[in-house]
């Protein structure tokens, strides 16, 4: 998806904030290895203090948030209905349709399926607490 939407008017990042103690494989430099091996064309950052995904109120990884030019939130859902052992194939479906709707200015669907993953790992002690 990041190579499909280089040079748009769409910017892409993807932010790690699994506990990496705990989840050894989660650790940036496990990360690095495959962002090099994937060869992902968008920056990929490590949020070390689990703020970032406690802002967003991130619970799934992945968990997938749009944000328009005045960067309000306008899609907060799933990648595709790709699931695993479900046999659908990941596309991006979902996403892609909200980023082709913000591009062009039209209405971006307001039916929205969460994301759908393993959740988040976080750090012992450091479990956010939303109302």
């Amino acid at each position: 998806m990041g190579r499909d939407y280089t040079g748009k008017q769409i910017g892409l990042v993807a932010i790690s904030a699994n506990d990496p103690n705990g989840f050894p494989m989660d650790a940036p430099e496990k990360l690095k290895e495959m962002v090099l091996e994937e060869e992902f064309s968008f920056p990929f950052l490590f949020d070390e203090t689990q703020e970032a995904a406690k802002t967003y109120t991130a619970v799934a990884t992945p968990d997938f948030f749009l944000f328009d030019e005045n960067r309000r939130l306008v899609y907060r859902g799933q990648f595709d209905d790709s699931r695993p052992g479900n046999g659908k194939p990941v596309t991006g479906k979902d996403l892609r349709e909200a980023m082709e709707a913000l591009l062009v200015g039209r209405e971006i669907s307001k039916s929205q399926k969460p994301s759908f993953g393993c959740s988040i790992k976080w750090i012992p002690g450091k479990e956010p607490v939303y109302l």
